[in-house]
């Protein structure tokens, strides 16, 4: 499970949050959880408005289009994880700025 994983979401919001993200550093791989960041249906995703700033990007997992919502942040045994559906490994500087975001700049 590297950072930046994309995992299905085999929670009971599946159908609004079909997959996750996982945030966390490689250096707490030896924990038995993971701290990941849902990826919301674009059309789900709370306030059309938001879609698309910097604290939530948007992405194409699988030809869906999802919202990455930080604000849904949470710790998730690494045995409740879906299977993996890919990587934004490629977009990791876009999820590190949005957690930014979120902890840092959102209020001054």
């Amino acid at each position: 499970m590297a950072q930046f994983d994309v995992h299905r979401n085999k929670g009971g919001q599946k159908d609004s949050i079909p997959f996750v993200v996982v945030v966390q550093s490689a250096r707490f791989d030896a924990y038995r959880r993971r701290v990941v960041v849902p990826l919301v249906l674009r059309q789900y995703a709370p306030g059309a408005s938001i879609s698309g700033s910097r604290m939530n990007p948007i992405f194409r997992i699988g030809g869906v289009e999802v919202v990455l919502n930080p604000l849904q942040i949470v710790s998730v045994a690494t045995d409740q994880l879906g299977a993996v559906a890919g990587s934004l490994a490629d977009q990791g500087q876009q999820i590190t700025d949005a957690m930014d975001e979120l902890m840092t700049r959102a209020w001054g």
